[in-house]
């Protein structure tokens, strides 16, 4: 089979990739994460919880860890899935097609989209930002209201229907936009293959 010339080839495995990394970021937020990681990745201080989110008290037999540590490693869970996901779907599809993305190439574009997410999912990189782009009021203004199941009514700043739910998914995608551009050029740059 005739190669393609080389802006075609680029144009075609960009918008690929594009369309692979921006569909499947509200299947892994949505669908792969799971409801307890998705409530802890945030979760910052000192305070001692057990693993299951729950306080330590002083005479807890059970392993304990900060709060900070359980909302990094409940991150660090939802961007390994994400991950992985990211990659066979990226693998799949392009092979369906016919076509090789280079090994380095498909870490690189996984390496971008997995430490922004990490980043932007902990929640001090998506509130700077913000506060930069003057965001906050967006923030403060777009929250949800909540009814537990005794009928008390709270406030969510950053759950389903939040303007920090819509800040962080376009910001996951125009990220994406500059992962699909790296994996492309490392791919199609001469010697690659």
């Amino acid at each position: 089979m005739p190669r393609l010339p080389l802006v075609t080839e680029r144009l075609a495995l960009f918008a690929t990739l594009l369309a692979t990394f921006g569909e499947l970021h509200p299947a892994c937020d949505h669908w792969v994460q799971g409801s307890k990681t998705a409530s802890r990745k945030r979760m910052h201080g000192e305070d001692l919880v057990h693993a299951d989110g729950t306080p330590a008290t002083e005479d807890s037999t059970r392993p304990t860890m900060t709060t900070s540590t359980l909302g990094r490693r409940a991150v660090a869970c939802h961007v390994a899935s994400y991950t992985v996901v990211q990659l066979g779907a990226t693998i799949a599809v392009t092979r369906a097609f016919g076509y090789r993305v280079t090994p380095a190439a498909l870490l690189a574009g996984a390496a971008i989209n997995a430490s922004t997410h990490a980043a932007i999912d902990r929640g001090a990189l998506l509130l700077w930002l913000a506060k930069k782009t003057g965001k906050t009021g967006y923030i403060e203004h777009c929250q949800t209201v909540r009814m537990d199941d005794d009928g008390t009514l709270t406030r969510e700043i950053n759950g389903p229907g939040t303007a920090w739910m819509e800040l962080d998914a376009a910001l996951h995608r125009a990220i994406g936009i500059g992962a699909a551009a790296v994996t492309t050029w490392l791919t199609t740059r001469p010697g690659a293959r």
